[in-house]
């Protein structure tokens, strides 16, 4: 079976474990396909590797969790942003990392951070 035509998109995800809190964003090549008898299909790849489809089940890579949360691209640097700006807090426990900046290996758009960061920028006092 060959394809006909194939049209290649880039997309970006982030994600969030609901079971650990472990957050991270990939980018994916997205391949649209038509084979020889008109069948469209799709390929996702991400840092070239082929990978399934992460809308479909996505697995935590922390805990390996299917609870997962996607959504847009971008949530990162947003909260990292957020974070940067605000100052500290007396009340930090010793537990309490600071979330580092993630930097992206050439050719890959991947970052990690914790659900508990993307959340507080929203909480109340």
């Amino acid at each position: 079976m060959s394809d006909i035509a194939a049209t290649t998109v880039h997309e970006a995800y982030a994600f969030a474990c609901m079971r650990c809190g472990y957050g991270w964003e990939q980018a994916y090549e997205i391949e649209h396909h038509v084979d020889g008898s008109g069948n469209t299909y799709v390929v996702y790849k991400a840092d070239g590797e082929r990978v399934p489809s992460p809308l479909s089940t996505p697995t935590c890579t922390n805990c390996g969790g299917h609870v997962v949360r996607i959504m847009r691209a971008g949530r990162v640097s947003t909260v990292q942003q957020l974070l940067r700006q605000q100052p500290a807090h007396p009340e930090k426990t010793v537990e309490e990392e600071p979330v580092p900046a993630a930097v992206p290996a050439p050719g890959t758009a991947t970052h990690h951070w914790q659900l508990s960061d993307l959340l507080h920028p929203f909480h109340r006092r």
